[in-house]
């Protein structure tokens, strides 16, 4: 296991360090030039297009979702513990300048899952039972005809099952059962039966019965967790400007709070802010245009604004409050982390446990646990449904659709088996995966984006 762990770690910092970092930053600021920044142009088009007809009971669909379905379900997807663990272990590795790069990474990605959902609607299709299916698969293999496009599409496939489907959902489910364990006590392998049991009675009602629950559970999850967030960032105002000073500061000088020299520092908090950026809002990875696919909406354009603001969600309302929270109580000259994560706080404080410390700090410690294990129970449940949907369509392309039961029979045992694993193992596995993912996904982006800037609005091409 220890030789399995080094060499996905070797893998993984390759991937993160270089392969990841070009292909996103490029393919962001490729779509935010050939769109016109239609981030920019298009957010409070956007806005009004999620906000403007917000439900938590939609209308039932005999095929595919509505659109605000269609972005709770990959908001679920998104706002999971790379919110939570996964920001805490950019910022414990790459210092609080971490989040910075993840904004950059987020502000280019929203134009990147614009594309993405643009690309999904234009290229879905319909099965032979007449519910909607769409993703990467389908608009890599219209990108590129023949074997070669079939050998990138099964590659794309192959990854996200074992990405999201499998290892990401181990991911979720072990971060579950390891902080209710510290929160309530309760033993991880029960959290484990539990979420197998309702799970299993929600993949197995189908699409319109995951829209059904994610519809409703994300604006409520999202709301409790908000309202904690601020409650700390009252009470620790004082120490807010210096919270954003730090994210910034450390940014460009990170060796002053994670020690080395400055140029393997700053690639250090570099690739934290891409890895785990990629992690929570899942721009350019290929996972969301499969929710985004199932939409019924007028045009793709709209669905492309609709997914912006999921990115826009997740990444600078939940992962930056939650990272404000951190920084603010942790880093600051009365937090433990004041002189960096060296030293004996190294023994105590980890990814898994660094929010809970730094919500302890002024909720208590007690109370500070429960909160976090029950934000994050909901976050990381409702990701490991969304995730697993998308890992069954591209199960269904690889090997029908009725490969569906297996898949959800293996799927619901990675999940038990997460409460069980080895934390680092199991986010090691689930990052290679993830990045191995983008790589398909993003060359598929690059040659379709004449289609792209066919449906986007605003372009002078269109006017």
């Amino acid at each position: 296991m220890d030789n399995l762990l080094h060499f996905v770690q070797t893998v993984n910092s390759y991937l993160s360090d270089y392969v990841l970092v070009i292909l996103l930053i490029g393919v962001g600021l490729w779509y935010s030039i050939k769109t016109n920044f239609v981030q920019v142009r298009c957010f409070g088009e956007g806005m009004k297009k999620v906000f403007g007809n917000l439900k938590l009971n939609g209308e039932k669909h005999e095929s595919g979702m509505s659109s605000f379905q269609a972005l709770a379900t990959a908001i679920a997807a998104q706002v999971g513990t790379g919110n939570i663990v996964g920001a805490s272990g950019a910022i414990l590795t790459g210092g609080p300048g971490a989040i910075f790069w993840m904004w950059v990474i987020a502000f280019f990605g929203m134009a990147t899952i614009y594309a993405e959902a643009v690309l999904a609607q234009k290229t879905r299709i319909k099965g032979e039972d007449g519910q909607i299916k769409g993703g990467p698969v389908y608009y890599i293999t219209t990108a590129f005809k023949g074997g070669f496009g079939k050998f990138l599409a099964g590659f794309f496939a192959i990854a996200i099952i074992l990405a999201l489907g499998f290892f990401g959902c181990m991911v979720q489910s072990n971060s579950i059962g390891s902080t209710c364990s510290t929160a309530f006590g309760i033993p991880s392998w029960v959290m484990g039966a539990v979420l197998v049991a309702i799970c299993g009675f929600i993949f197995l009602g189908g699409v319109q019965r995951l829209a059904s629950v994610t519809e409703k559970i994300v604006p409520i999850m999202a709301a409790i967790f908000l309202l904690g967030g601020l409650a700390i960032l009252i009470a620790r105002i004082k120490y807010v400007p210096a919270t954003f000073g730090m994210i910034f500061k450390y940014a460009f000088k990170p060796q002053a709070i994670i020690g080395g020299g400055f140029g393997a520092a700053l690639k250090i908090a570099l690739s934290q802010g891409a890895k785990r950026g990629l992690f929570s809002n899942e721009a350019g990875m290929g996972s969301t245009p499969h929710a985004h696919a199932l939409a019924n909406v007028a045009e793709p354009h709209d669905q492309g604004c609709v997914a912006m603001i999921g990115v826009f969600i997740d990444t600078f309302v939940v992962l930056t409050l939650n990272s404000l929270v951190i920084i603010s109580t942790m880093y600051t000259p009365d937090g433990v982390l004041a002189n960096g994560y060296m030293g004996a706080v190294v023994d105590t404080i980890g990814k898994a446990n660094l929010a809970q410390t730094a919500f302890g700090t002024v909720f208590g410690a007690g109370f500070g646990n429960m909160f976090v294990a029950i934000c994050l129970f909901f976050f990381a449940f409702s990701t490991i449904l969304g995730w697993n949907l998308f890992g069954k369509i591209n199960m269904q392309y690889l090997f029908g659709d009725k490969s569906y039961k297996i898949y959800t029979v293996i799927a619901l045992v990675f999940i038990f088996l997460g409460t069980l694993a080895s934390n680092d193992l199991v986010w090691e596995l689930s990052d290679m995966f993830n990045q191995l993912m983008v790589i398909p996904n993003v060359i598929a982006l690059f040659a379709l984006t004449k289609m792209v800037q066919g449906c986007t609005k605003g372009l002078k091409a269109d006017r």
